[in-house]
């Protein structure tokens, strides 16, 4: 599994170790702080507050990962990475290059 994210990525063992660390970290720190945030709403856990969750974490995971990434000398990787997703949302075609 690795081996094949090191050809996708096209990067190196240590590389690919950072990359996977900033997804790790961002990712952790987004749930982290998607929950600190519902807590000062005072909302119930429940079905508005999983919902609200679901989009805070959504909305807050492209910039904990880029702040994450800067720390970790992979910002570059993580740039070009969510420019890809929010392409593929908006259904702009990849240009190759």
């Amino acid at each position: 599994m690795f081996k094949k994210l090191q050809n996708k990525w096209q990067v190196n063992g240590w590389r690919l170790l950072l990359i996977l660390l900033g997804f790790t970290i961002g990712g952790s720190l987004c749930g982290w702080l998607g929950r600190k945030l519902l807590l000062l709403t005072g909302l119930e856990k429940g079905v508005a507050w999983i919902v609200l969750y679901i989009i805070l974490v959504t909305l807050l995971w492209p910039p904990c990962v880029l702040f994450v990434s800067i720390f970790l000398g992979q910002f570059s990787f993580f740039k070009k990475y969510i420019k890809k997703i929010f392409n593929r949302i908006g259904g702009k075609k990849e240009k190759n290059g």
